[in-house]
């Protein structure tokens, strides 16, 4: 049972040296003399001997370079070079590229640009500074497309802008071994800090004028309205006021037609218009015309009568309504 615990942890112990340790020295021993190489997805390889290009190798997968190369590949690790490449799609934006318009306002455009590398060998030897180049391309193309348009075209027309600036570019990038893709004109500013001072003061102006054309609109729509509703108001009432003669003097004439009921209605107004006064009224007995003589010469001219009989006076007390 021991010796075969022994062997068992000697197996595990040899199978890890093998599986992790020889292997990857004898993979990467096989890699350093060019007997295979792995192609990633997203990349390119190109293998160069005595300043010659021998093989381009874009495809990813494995590959075992004697049978692509021949005796090369043996030479390429110790006389020439083996250059990998990205091949996906990059992105770059310049920021304020310096343009006029046609009026002479400073203008800066900003412009988002992708790229690619379509031809590897072109890429690596036909340009020091392939993305610099481009970069330096673009921004040229946007001075030389996009100078001395007017201001409104500018601000607006951004894609027929894109589309002038990568027609520009497309061909010298080409022959680079760069292949430019999509390109848009993301913002477009004003440089000159005093124009854009001048601009917001222009803005802010117009809108306090517009805010003041809305508010003196809508006070002139209130007293329209006003006037309005005060003017219609004033031809119902002036209507009310004219038929109010005509519904009492219906009533009166209808009460008059029953000389008793007219009789009746007219003392209650009278004795209603007595009792709504502010003057002073002195009730005598029928007949008593002397108690009526001593309170007119007792009441002083101007004074109204006080309405209460002086001792003595054999007559009724007064009262006031």
């Amino acid at each position: 049972m021991i010796s075969f615990m022994v062997q068992l942890i000697i197996t595990a112990i040899v199978t890890f040296g093998l599986a992790f340790i020889a292997l990857p020295a004898l993979l990467a021993f096989a890699r350093l003399f060019g007997l295979y190489t792995i192609v990633q997805e997203g990349t390119c390889q190109v293998f160069v001997l005595f300043g010659r290009v021998v093989a381009v190798l874009t495809e990813p997968g494995f590959y075992f370079l004697p049978f692509r190369l021949g005796p090369a590949a043996f030479l390429i690790p110790f006389s020439g070079r083996r250059q990998t490449l990205d091949m996906r799609l990059d992105q770059v934006y310049l920021r304020s590229q310096a343009v006029n318009s046609e009026e002479g306002a400073p203008m800066g455009i900003g412009i988002w640009y992708e790229m690619f590398i379509s031809d590897p060998v072109a890429y690596l030897f036909k340009n020091a500074d392939p993305r610099g180049s481009l970069a330096a391309n673009v921004s040229n193309a946007v001075v030389r497309t996009l100078s001395n348009l007017p201001l409104g075209r500018m601000l607006e027309d951004r894609h027929a802008m894109s589309q002038a600036v990568r027609a520009e570019v497309s061909p010298k990038s080409h022959e680079w071994g760069y292949r430019l893709g999509s390109i848009y004109i993301r913002k477009v500013h004003f440089r000159d800090s005093g124009m854009i001072q001048q601009i917001e003061a222009k803005v802010v102006n117009r809108l306090r004028q517009v805010t003041a054309a809305i508010r003196q609109d809508g006070a002139n729509q209130v007293s329209i309205i006003t006037s309005t509703a005060e003017r219609q108001a004033a031809i119902e009432f002036a209507r009310a006021e004219a038929q109010r003669p005509l519904i009492v003097g219906t009533a009166l004439q209808k009460i008059a037609e029953d000389p008793e009921v007219a009789n009746a209605l007219f003392e209650i107004l009278e004795t209603q218009r007595l009792l709504e006064g502010q003057g002073r009224l002195t009730l005598v007995p029928k007949g008593n015309g002397l108690l009526t003589q001593l309170v007119a010469a007792t009441t002083p001219p101007g004074e109204p009568h006080s309405g209460r009989p002086r001792s003595g006076d054999g007559g009724s007390g007064s009262g006031r309504s």
